[in-house]
């Protein structure tokens, strides 16, 4: 049977002007099949989860490109953090195969949003210029005693996607968890974001609009309410900001559990 495995990889630095297109895109995908051997996963298919932690534009590191006769993706430093992440999201759906490399380009990048990984979870931050790279899946050199699955939600309610990810670790469930199950379970993560659209299942949603919290914030609460309420548990990881990470609205949700 196998169990547990996790690998770890990082890019290159990057150029500011590199960051949020394919020079990106394609040096994640290298590092995403290198994290794959450190773990000992063969198979595309067992991989559940890959958290990358990516960087993203500051004034200064526009300026720098500028200077050199670069241009960069956007001088807006909080949208860059968006190209980062879909940029970085699909340099694992290249890895994995979920995404062909010739329906790659810049101009999808942050544009078309049919293309997505079921399993990234993308986060930039200002104190690095390249990618970190976790990859979580099962491999059968593991002698680990857990195990994990994923699921994709379709949209911040939709907690099937949860039972789907519970099941695929073995847990049968189809209201929410109690007893020996709910004990089995270590810890869910999970990306969310606000559906770009403005409704969920045809209910218009303000969280795009709130002038008062930020729309992550919002997202977050709700699927990680969502999530804690069929495994029983709040203790769980959700992430916001899901460019091209599962379908707009949606998003990745992992489950590792014990065997």
């Amino acid at each position: 049977m196998k169990g547990l495995a996790i690998g770890v990889s990082h890019t290159r630095d990057f150029l500011p002007e590199e960051i949020g297109r394919m020079a990106m895109v394609r040096e994640v995908a290298r590092s995403v099949q290198e994290a794959m051997r450190d773990a000992g996963i063969d198979a595309t298919g067992d991989v559940h989860f890959v958290q990358v932690k990516c960087p993203l534009l500051t004034s200064e590191r526009s300026d720098d490109a500028r200077r050199r006769s670069r241009d960069v993706v956007t001088t807006d430093t909080y949208e860059s953090m968006g190209y980062s992440r879909g940029a970085s999201a699909l340099g694992v759906a290249q890895a994995l195969g979920e995404v062909a490399a010739d329906h790659l380009s810049d101009d999808v990048i942050c544009a078309d949003w049919t293309l997505h990984s079921a399993v990234a979870s993308t986060s930039a931050g200002v104190e690095l210029m390249n990618c970190e790279i976790i990859v979580m899946g099962n491999a059968a050199a593991s002698d680990s005693d857990l195990v994990i699955g994923h699921g994709v939600m379709q949209d911040a309610i939709d907690g099937d996607a949860v039972r789907d990810a519970l099941r695929s670790v073995g847990i049968a469930v189809n209201g929410s968890l109690k007893g020996a199950d709910a004990e089995r379970i270590v810890n869910v993560f999970a990306k969310a974001e606000a559906d770009p659209s403005g409704y969920v299942r045809r209910r218009r949603h303000t969280m795009l609009n709130d002038s008062d919290i930020n729309n992550t914030r919002h997202a977050r609460a709700v699927v990680g309410g969502v999530i804690a309420s069929i495994v029983g548990d709040p203790m769980v990881y959700v992430s916001g900001g899901a460019e091209h990470q599962g379908p707009p609205g949606g998003g990745p949700v992992a489950v590792i559990a014990r065997v």
